[in-house]
């Protein structure tokens, strides 16, 4: 098959590329490259196994005459371009907005227009300030006030569901929706507000490692070798089309544990400090009762294993630390 990924130049796009190539497919990234990196792809250009079978174009999914033209020569597509965390959504966020709905209403747009399959990726951020966990795929969402610029990014990811949803019913379009619950792994980075990386090089130098909110709220966090392999096995299930799915991991834990989880795993001198000026959820765990009926499987790997996987990959890249 010839697959098309968008943002593949991302942390999850070159996982997801890498895992495509190796099972024998031809992948096609596309990527402007304002948050992802030519470092995270570099391997897979240079590898002579995919030599034939890799391209990379350097553009965005706002350019609807390249993305047709690529769209028409591939059989399904990964849509992961997007504004990248909540730290860029408060700094940019009007571009972020036309880049999350506009660039998804595009690729939505073209697929359905050339009958392609496409998976379109979401966020646990939909979910809001729900309290009431495990999250269902089919329950209500409770956003915070649009004066606060940190909502932006759900809101966003809640229209591009719904035009997912409406392309289905209507024109029939083979779409996936998927939520993704903190993705990790090797070649994240922190820049973005993405909290393991940063705790990670944070303790690796000894520093303060900062804790939004009182440390309280938790999270699940999902290994990318896992999220890519749901989303692939997904891609391949007719009953997932015109779905929403969770994918997320297994381990709930707080923040303040989690930094003293890094602390200690690192073997770091660092200690807490906590910013209190800053609107969070309290939990965010997923159901993943919707992905095993579809699928048969779901993440499992836990918190450590996770911590070990980024530690390993970070120390490794002395420019990272």
């Amino acid at each position: 098959m010839k697959i098309l990924i968008t943002g593949g130049a991302g942390f999850i796009g070159s996982h997801l590329s890498e895992k495509y190539l190796e099972s024998g497919n031809d992948v096609c990234v596309i990527d402007d490259l304002s948050t992802g990196s030519v470092d995270n792809i570099k391997h897979l250009e240079e590898d002579p196994r995919f030599k034939k079978r890799f391209f990379v174009v350097n553009g965005s999914i706002l350019d609807e005459k390249t993305m047709e033209g690529l769209i028409k020569k591939c059989d399904l597509v990964i849509h992961l371009a997007a504004a990248v965390g909540v730290k860029t959504v408060i700094d940019h966020p009007i571009e972020s907005i036309n880049t999350n709905i506009e660039g998804t209403a595009v690729v939505l747009r073209l697929c359905n227009k050339l009958k392609k399959r496409v998976l379109i990726t979401s966020s646990s951020e939909v979910y809001g300030k729900r309290t009431t966990t495990p999250f269902v795929e089919t329950d209500d969402v409770i956003l915070g006030s649009p004066y606060n610029l940190r909502w932006n990014y759900a809101a966003a990811k809640l229209v591009d569901e719904l035009t997912a949803l409406a392309y289905y019913k209507t024109a029939g379009l083979q779409v996936v929706v998927v939520r993704l619950f903190n993705t990790v792994g090797p070649r994240q980075t922190g820049r973005y507000g993405m909290v393991i990386p940063t705790f990670v090089k944070q303790a690796l130098r000894n520093e303060l490692l900062t804790v939004h909110g009182n440390g309280k709220q938790t999270r699940t966090f999902t290994h990318v070798d896992e999220v890519c392999d749901c989303m692939i096995k997904l891609m391949e299930t007719k009953d997932a089309f015109g779905e929403i799915v969770n994918i997320g991991g297994v381990e709930e834990i707080s923040i303040k544990d989690l930094a003293e989880r890094v602390i200690k795993r690192t073997g770091s001198r660092s200690k807490i400090k906590f910013d209190t000026n800053f609107d969070d959820m309290e939990r965010r765990v997923p159901s993943t009762e919707k992905l095993k009926s579809l699928i048969g499987v779901a993440p499992k790997k836990k918190v450590d294993e996770i911590l070990d996987d980024v530690i390993r990959d970070i120390k490794t890249d002395k420019t990272r630390v």
